[in-house]
Parts: structure tokens; C-alpha cells; sequence
């Protein structure tokens, strides 16, 4: 497979923007799809390009073998991602994603430690931070559970036999990948990071999600949304006016809603 082809395989322009001035690049949960940021892309186009990664072993990919290591994922994606190296760009990555973003973040700052670079961490502990979460090892039945007991749009699917048959592979190869991830210290400089969370996310607690700071570079933020783990579904007005705001002060023209409609408490490291 050449270059070309494998970048289609791995990135979908959710909402093409050819002349935008700012790329967001975003990395989906376990279990989810590039599809999953539709919503983001109409949103923010034509002022941002919004890309999605399609991660093996599902949707249009569902005939690959999943990818079950977060470092392979992070090195197979920042691959294609160098072309970009003279470009601002913005990662987002929710749940399992904010942990591949994080590591494709830190791979492009080692290629060019100046680039303007920023990651959104959506959903998920600091990188240090371990729970020994073993779902990849439960049976079939109680990988189902985990993701029923989580709500989102996967959840639903799993109603359907076929479908869950169909989509279980990909879930445990991505519960492997980020349960079995471990954070090596030694790396380049961090860029400036924007954590998301939900107060009611039973997986990442306010300060679990705080810890991000000792891997942020200036400046650090914080957003505390009302949710669970998809929060963002759920708090769509208000993770949209964030994004809004970012991209607005890097110097775009984007406006979506009144600010004092924005929800979400704000924490300053």
C-alpha cells in the first residue's frame, strides 16, 4: 500500500475546508470512529479543517486487524502527520484518543520542538496515572457491559447480535491498547494542553484530569463540563464554544453562540 493510499485509510476530512487557516485533528475513543466528530467538523468549517483518524477494525477498516499497542498507533499516525510539520496544528483526542494524541503530540514536538502545537485531552487521566483497568481480558459479554455502563452511541449498537459480533474485535484490541499503556518520562518538550472533563465521568475524576499539568507546556486550561464519560455529546454548545474560543484568538472568525451561553467551570493551573 503506498503513502497516499495508506493516508486515506487513516484520516477523513469530515467536512472539507480548503482555504481554512487551521487543521484539528481529531482522535476518537475505544471502540469509536473518525465519524463520531462529525458534528465538530460542520461546526467549526469552513475556518478549521477538521480531520478525523479511522483506526483499524472498524467501519470501512473493520476487515484490519486492530491495532492493540498505543505507541504503534502513535507511530503509524505521526508517520503521515510529518508532512504537516510546517503547519499550526490542534489534536483532540477524547477517552482512549487523548492518550494517542498525547503520543503523536510528543512525536511531533521531537521533529520540531517550535511548531505551534496544541492538544485537547477529552476525557481521560493523565498519561503517570494508572487504575489496572483489565476489560480487554473480560469474556465477550462483559466487554458488552463496560461499554452499556459508559452510554454513548456504542452502547446502542450493541443491542444488534450482528453488530456486536461485528465490532467487539476492535473494542478489545482498543481497551488492550490503552490499559496495557504505560508513560515513559524521558521525551521532548510539552506543548500547551486544554483538558475536558466531566464531573460525573466514572472514569476520570476532576483531579485525575488536573494531573495533565505536569505534562503541559504555557499555558495550561481546564474545563469541567455537567456529564459523564461522554460528556461531549451531552455538552456539545459548551466543548464547541471552547474550540470556538482557540481558534478565534489564534485568528480565525469563528463565533458559535453567545459567550454567555458557554457552559463549563474553568480551572487555571
Amino acid at each position: 500500500m503506498d503513502n497516499m493510499d495508506d493516508e486515506k485509510n487513516w484520516f477523513r476530512r469530515l467536512a472539507p475546508a480548503d482555504r481554512a487557516g487551521h487543521r484539528l485533528v481529531c482522535f476518537p475513543h475505544a471502540g469509536g470512529a473518525a465519524s463520531y466528530f462529525l458534528p465538530v467538523a460542520r461546526a467549526l468549517a469552513p475556518e478549521v479543517d477538521v480531520v478525523g483518524v479511522q483506526y483499524p477494525g472498524r467501519q470501512d477498516r473493520r476487515n484490519e486487524p486492530g491495532i492493540g499497542d498505543i505507541g504503534e498507533l502513535a507511530d503509524r499516525i505521526h508517520e503521515l502527520m510529518r508532512k504537516w510539520a510546517s503547519e499550526p496544528l490542534a489534536l483532540f483526542g477524547h477517552s482512549m484518543g487523548a492518550v494517542i494524541a498525547f503520543e503523536v503530540a510528543r512525536r511531533l514536538r521531537r521533529d520540531s520542538p517550535g511548531r505551534p502545537l496544541h492538544l485537547f485531552a477529552s476525557g481521560r487521566r493523565a498519561p503517570h496515572l494508572q487504575r489496572g483497568d483489565m476489560v480487554h481480558l473480560r469474556d465477550d459479554a462483559g466487554i458488552a457491559a463496560e461499554v452499556r455502563s459508559l452510554g454513548g452511541t456504542e452502547s446502542l449498537l450493541l443491542e444488534d447480535p450482528e453488530v456486536l459480533a461485528m465490532i467487539l474485535p476492535a473494542l478489545r484490541s482498543d481497551y488492550r491498547a490503552v490499559e496495557t499503556y504505560r508513560f515513559a518520562p524521558d521525551g521532548p518538550p510539552p506543548c500547551p494542553i486544554t483538558v475536558l472533563t466531566g464531573d460525573q465521568d466514572p472514569h476520570t475524576t476532576v483531579e485525575e484530569a488536573r494531573e495533565w499539568v505536569h505534562h503541559s507546556g504555557d499555558p495550561f486550561d481546564m474545563r469541567v463540563f455537567p456529564g459523564g464519560h461522554f460528556f461531549l455529546s451531552s455538552s456539545a454548545t459548551g466543548v464547541l464554544a471552547l474550540l470556538s474560543d482557540h481558534f478565534e484568538a489564534s485568528g480565525s472568525s469563528l463565533a458559535i453562540g453567545p459567550r454567555s451561553d458557554r457552559p463549563g467551570a474553568r480551572y487555571r493551573a
